[in-house]
């Protein structure tokens, strides 16, 4: 797939969820904002199930997510794709990387990182090593130390790590993350990220390989994480429980909240349909929080930062 004239210019948003485990309030705060966002500027919103990192997909995760995107009003505009559908294409880039030496194999392991520092030193990028039961890394020729992010401002990269040769094939034979959602932004024409705040940092590694591909860039806004306690986000590694499918308001209404839209109350128990049109006139990027992350209490009349 390839940037069309007719698509130019349009607004085109996206949803990424990974597959291992249910949604939470705050992946829900990171769909709603993707999605006011889009809609708010008449634009198209879609949703991917990155699955990549197949050992930590959980077998119908992607059904029950899909499930509670529609019980909360969030229907995407085009047919939802699978990144474990992609391999061929992720495939494809690596190997026009290595062709024009823009990657290399790497037999370096964490371990050795770690000791060595913690950050890779470029150890095996003149080796020559094949490619075969090695991990891939790219050779940084376009490293990000500052981005304009729509919601954070400016943001500043440690020096160090923005000039690392990231892996973007694992050595087990996993497609790296940093590849895939570069792969398939690109090829879905995605203009707009809206997302969560603890994909910051990964931010300038995805602008520099836009730039490494000579693709056009999306547009980057990072909402605040909804945490129990500084530091401690509401994720399904912290067991974070699933959000209600059978009432959506409450938890609706209250990511609204989070994102700067206070719902009337004789709204609040109205459908989602009600609630998210009135949210599209409402919603505004200068609205949300500047902040990385916001604590988040879950309690009997629902949830209160």
């Amino acid at each position: 797939m390839t940037l069309t004239s007719a698509l130019l210019g349009s607004y085109r948003g996206r949803f990424a969820p990974s597959p291992s485990g249910s949604l939470h309030f705050g992946s829900l705060i990171a769909a709603l904002a993707s999605y006011l966002d889009a809609k708010a500027n008449h634009g198209t919103w879609l949703v991917r199930i990155e699955d990549i990192d197949t050992p930590r997909v959980v077998k119908g995760a992607d059904s029950d997510i899909l499930r509670t995107l529609e019980a909360y009003g969030l229907h995407w505009d085009e047919s939802v794709i699978w990144q474990s559908q992609r391999h061929a294409r992720y495939q494809e880039i690596l190997n026009a990387l290595l062709n024009q030496q823009q990657c290399y194999a790497c037999h370096c392991t964490r371990k050795q990182i770690k000791a060595a520092g913690g950050l890779y030193a470029g150890h095996c990028r003149s080796l020559g090593l094949t490619a075969e039961h090695h991990a891939l890394r790219i050779a940084q020729h376009c490293p990000v130390y500052q981005f304009n992010d729509a919601i954070q401002g400016l943001v500043t990269v440690n020096t160090e790590l923005a000039q690392e040769d990231y892996i973007v094939k694992r050595s087990d034979g996993l497609y790296a993350y940093q590849l895939v959602v570069v792969v398939d932004d690109h090829d879905q024409q995605i203009s707009h990220i809206i997302r969560g705040a603890d994909l910051l940092e990964p931010t300038a590694r995805q602008l520099s390989l836009f730039q490494q591909l000579g693709w056009q860039q999306p547009l980057y806004g990072h909402v605040p994480l909804a945490v129990a306690a500084p530091g401690f986000k509401l994720s399904k590694q912290n067991h974070a429980p699933a959000i209600d499918n059978r009432h959506p308001q409450p938890a609706l209404c209250a990511a609204l909240a989070f994102l700067g839209i206070t719902v009337p109350t004789a709204l609040q128990n109205a459908p989602v349909t009600e609630l998210l049109a009135y949210a599209i006139t409402h919603y505004q990027r200068a609205n949300v929080p500047q902040k990385l992350e916001v604590v988040v209490q879950q309690g009997t009349a629902g949830y209160q930062f």
